[in-house]
């Protein structure tokens, strides 16, 4: 039917409106859905937190943390909400009733009329948000303030201000983070305020008459005011910040603390500008009277000026015209100053320095060579080297691994003596699994098995115990057997690695599924269940709801491997557990093991510091402790911590079964430990609890020495002129036998220094003159924490040219034995790999030892060829073992060597007789030696045919020796002289 009303065509209707009642209820479902699966994901990280310091028995180290943050973020979320808010309120309620009738003023109109039905909520939301982000900023405060509120003193007091030290430590950073967060809330109230002013007509910019109301101008002078007050109060902290300010010192490089300019100029011009800010905050103030900004905008100008001419113009004038031309003796005291600062806090005060000549009587050799037997327990076993020998040699399974660099420690020989031991662990490698998935790699294969040790002083000299030249193993097998397992009879030793270096995923325990022990060379598989306390029960639902979402791992949740005493393992290298249970402390980059009453344990060193220790200079962690071995898992964790205070305070353990962490007290006198320990109390236990065998095993830190050897460079100094002048600077020489060009590291060895009458096991390293490559000096430290002069370093200060460690290593790389060497390796596709250039003082000398490694061929692991020796400046030699270099450095001319006592801790016992290509190696060396001596007797003295005969006679039992080596019959004669005697028989 045709419309007939002329409208519109008429047509189906599509009816838009609210959804339906379902999809409300559907839409609704899934917001509230969303929302709690978000809040669980936030429980789950808190829960499993708590449950995982809960079962290391650390929960109040979480809930300390936990409660301070929570303060810090009520408190000073609080303190900015209701600074902001209350001045936007006091903004809004100082608004002039009418506003003016202009265009700007209309065109606010509509924002006035649009904020209205709001204005309770805007100023809700501005207020929590503001308060939010300031109270989320306070919470990273949190060791801040434990600091100030336990602070304890220590009792030494700063040279300038005479205060205690624990005020610049504890005190200063807290008033500065107050200071810093009162501007913040002053600006942000000031901002706040002029803008609601603005919008309410108490601000005009283009309005005709007056720009402010009183109560405009009265409300903002007094916040003006405030802030200027508070630039007052930062003059004023600003004069003790000069002691622990850091700045460029031409003589010095990094300088921290007063300086000439800062005490005469900085100092009086901050205590004169201080005063100028508080008369300034004063005239802000008396506007709430005068209702003028004249006053306040004058004494604003005058401050800004005088920061200016005051606080850097004349501070500069001083520089240049009164320090400049006379900077050595005004700069004096100040680096005295400087000096004894740096040397108490990095505990370097106490070094022992005397000199050493360098160079020892060269008719001493007899008696030199004997006293180099007991000089030192030479380690010619590199821990740095040798770990493709254990993991070819011990790893047994492809699932085991070792670390790149093994570690160094004392154990009991079979004859009772200590014994430098190199030791790693057989930790576990997942990528050696033989079928990767979720099972195998969480519930299987949970663990590593064994610590393998070797002698650090021989290696295998008999062909019938192992190959020649690998390590002489005291422990090894799988199951691990040897001495450390004879010193635990009775089945106590615990060999099962749960917890490691390597061991960065988690495990899952303890449950239905059984774990794979070991695959023993027999060919039988042990299997085993997890029997230790550690790790968190996965019984509850709840937790494992709330580990599936933290580990992102939905089949922790409904696995059937999950089930009655399954418990989760995670954190399990050494350094995230201490870190975790002591996140005040910062770790030593090695984490070395020990076996201790039957039970293997990782050994922490850990460190207290701060960067606010008055006069003493900074460095940045990061690159001190940085060498020719470090990588990113080996430095220090503080990368970038620039620190001018280091104690190593705590030792700590971590069992590598069951993963016990165990803090000990070790400096009982550090006041930065003790202000922790009354934070966090019944956290350390007292040094008293360590038991002697682990004491045993505890030694000086390398990174804690890689530290103070920096600050040596520069602080063996004393005297502030040559401070300045640098004419006695020295540096770390980098190490010769690396070719990336990093520092020589820290070795630690059995040495006897200068004086004493026993070797101590000690930390040591070499410096030479900056810019120099001689030698400069020795430095040892006393690593035997059972001995009483634990700590104590003695610094040997070479007085004559003595060569350098490169340039013994530069030499040695000319000596034709060591040509022949490499290329007899090259024949068999072998390499050359040297060792630790170790350094050792003797007789007033040096001598230089060096393992010499070749690694190829049948063996694709390192193995001791040959050791190289140097003493007194003289030729290096290259031989075959460490007795007959020591033999051929102190031959004495035209003599033979003095007979070789043993070695103190060893047994003689006869070289085997060399065969085969080693012997024909041999006996062309003799051949060739006996010839160039019958040549060097006739050039001697063409008469003395004498000595021609003997020299023949010789080269003829030479020649019958190649020819038994060739299998052979002996030649009829000798072979001819090169060159014809320059004088015929008579």
């Amino acid at each position: 039917m045709p419309d007939r009303g002329g409208g519109p065509p008429t047509g189906p209707r599509i009816r838009v409106g609210r959804p339906s009642r379902r999809v409300r209820t559907l839409l609704m479902t899934l917001g509230v859905l969303a929302v709690l699966a978000m809040a669980f994901v936030m429980f789950a990280g808190f829960w499993t937190d708590w449950l995982w310091y809960r079962s290391v028995k650390y929960s109040s180290v979480f809930t300390t943390t936990l409660w301070t943050k929570i303060g810090l973020f009520a408190v000073f979320g609080l303190l900015m909400a209701t600074a902001v808010g209350v001045n936007i309120w006091l903004a809004h309620r100082l608004r002039p009733p009418l506003s003016a009738m202009s265009l700007e003023q209309q065109s606010l109109d509509r924002y006035r009329m649009g904020i209205a039905p709001y204005k309770k909520w805007a100023l809700l939301a501005i207020t929590a948000l503001v308060g939010l982000i300031a109270g989320a900023s306070a919470t990273g405060q949190w060791r801040t303030w434990l600091m100030w509120i336990h602070g304890v003193p220590f009792g030494e007091k700063d040279p300038q201000f005479k205060l205690d030290v624990s005020f610049y430590a504890f005190d200063l950073p807290w008033y500065r983070f107050l200071l810093g967060f009162g501007f913040a809330a002053v600006v942000l109230s000031l901002i706040a305020a002029a803008l609601t002013h603005y919008l309410y007509g108490g601000l005009r910019i283009t309005s005709p008459g007056a720009r402010a109301t009183g109560a405009a101008t009265g409300h903002l002078s007094v916040l003006l005011g405030i802030f200027v007050s508070l630039k007052a109060v930062a003059y004023w902290l600003d004069r003790y910040g000069l002691a622990v300010k850091s700045s460029d010192f031409k003589a010095t490089g990094n300088w921290t603390g007063l300086r000439y300019v800062d005490a005469n100029a900085y100092l009086p011009a901050k205590t004169i500008l201080f005063c100028i800010a508080v008369i300034c905050a004063v005239l802000f103030f008396a506007t709430l009277w005068r209702r003028t900004w004249q006053l306040p905008v004058i004494g604003f100008g005058l401050m800004v000026l005088s920061a200016i001419l005051i606080g850097g113009l004349y501070p500069a004038i001083v520089q240049k015209f009164q320090v400049q031309p006379n900077e050595q003796a005004k700069e004096s005291q100040y680096i005295q100053k400087n000096i004894d600062a740096t040397r108490k806090a990095y505990g370097i005060d106490t070094a022992k320095q005397e000199d050493y000549a360098g160079k020892s009587d060269p008719n001493r050799k007899a008696q030199q060579r004997e006293d180099a037997q007991s000089a030192a327990s030479y380690r010619v076993v590199d821990s740095n080297i040798v770990s493709p020998a254990f993991q070819q040699r011990q790893q047994e399974r492809k699932y085991y691994q070792f670390p790149d660099t093994l570690d160094v420690d004392r154990y009991t020989g079979p004859d009772g003596k200590p014994q430098d031991t190199v030791i790693g662990l057989r930790e576990l490698d997942l990528d050696g699994i033989p079928k990767r998935n979720w099972i195998n790699d969480h519930f299987t294969y949970t663990h590593g098995y064994g610590a393998i040790a070797a002698k650090g002083t021989s290696v295998v000299t008999d062909p019938n115990e192992g190959t020649v030249g690998s390590p002489d193993f005291t422990e090894a097998g799988l199951p691990t057997k040897g001495q450390l397992s004879k010193d635990n009879p009775g089945g106590k030793y615990e060999q099962r690695i749960y917890y490691g270096e390597k061991t960065e995923q988690y495990s899952i325990v303890g449950g239905p599924q059984k774990e794979l022990d070991y695959e023993a060379s027999s060919g039988d598989t042990e299997y085993t269940s997890y029997r230790g306390n550690s790790g968190v029960s996965l019984s509850s639902t709840l937790n494992r709801a709330a580990y599936a979402v933290a580990f992102n791992e939905p089949q922790i949740l409904y696995s059937g491997a999950v089930g009655e005493g399954s418990r989760i393992l995670y954190n399990r290298t050494p350094k995230e557990r201490v870190e975790a249970v002591a996140p005040w402390l910062t770790i030593d980059g090695d984490a070395y093991p020990a076996v201790v009453d039957g039970r293997i344990q990782w050994i922490i060193d850990a460190y207290t510091t701060t960067n606010s220790y008055p006069y003493s200079s900074r460095t940045t962690l990061g690159d001190t402790t940085a060498d020719s071995l470090t990588t990113n898992q080996r430095a220090v964790v503080a990368q970038q911590n620039q620190v001018n205070y280091i104690r190593n305070s705590v030792k700590a353990t971590v069992d590598a079964y069951d993963g016990t962490v165990k803090l000990y007290q070790w400096d009982t006198s550090d006041p930065v430990l003790k202000t922790w320990m009354k934070a966090f109390p019944d956290t350390v236990k007292s040094k008293s609890e360590i038991s002697p065998e682990l004491k045993s095993h505890l030694r000086y830190p390398q990174d804690m020495f890689k530290v103070q050897r920096e600050l040596l460079t520069r602080y063996h100094v004393t005297e502030p002129e040559q401070f300045y002048s640098g004419s006695d600077a020295w540096q770390v020489p980098d190490d010769p036998t690396n070719k990336k060009g990093s520092a020589v590291p820290p070795y630690y060895l059995s040495l006897k220094m200068p004086g004493e009458t026993d070797q101590k096991f000690s930390l040591t390293t070499t410096f030479t003159p900056a810019g120099r490559p001689n030698l400069g000096a020795f430095m040892a430290v006393d690593a035997d924490a059972n001995s009483a002069g634990y700590g104590s370093i003695r610094l040997l200060r070479v007085t004559e040219t003595v060569q350098g460690p490169s340039q013994v290593q530069s030499e040695l790389n000319g000596v034709p034995e060591v040509a022949t060497f490499v290329r007899d390796l090259r024949g068999t596709d072998s390499d050359i790999e040297y060792g630790n250039l170790l350094t050792i003082p003797l007789d007033g000398g040096f001598l230089y030892v060096e393992p010499v490694y070749a690694r190829g061929g049948s063996a694709n692991y390192p193995l001791l060829k040959k050791v190289a020796a140097a003493y007194g400046g003289g030729k290096p030699v290259f031989k075959d073992t460490l007795d007959e270099a020591l033999d051929a450095v102190f031959v004495q001319e035209g003599g033979t060597p003095p007979p070789t006592p043993p070695r103190e801790g060893e047994t003689t016992k006869p070289k085997p007789p060399a065969t085969g290509d080693a012997a024909l190696r041999d006996a062309i060396a003799d051949v060739l030696k006996a010839n160039e001596e019958a040549n060097a007797a006739l050039d001697k003295d063409p008469k003395d045919w004498g000595a021609y005969g003997r020299a023949q006679e010789d080269l003829e039992k030479a020649l019958e020796r190649l020819a038994a080596a060739e299998g052979k019959s002996p030649p009829a004669s000798a072979p001819p002289r090169t060159s014809a005697p320059s004088a015929a028989p008579s």
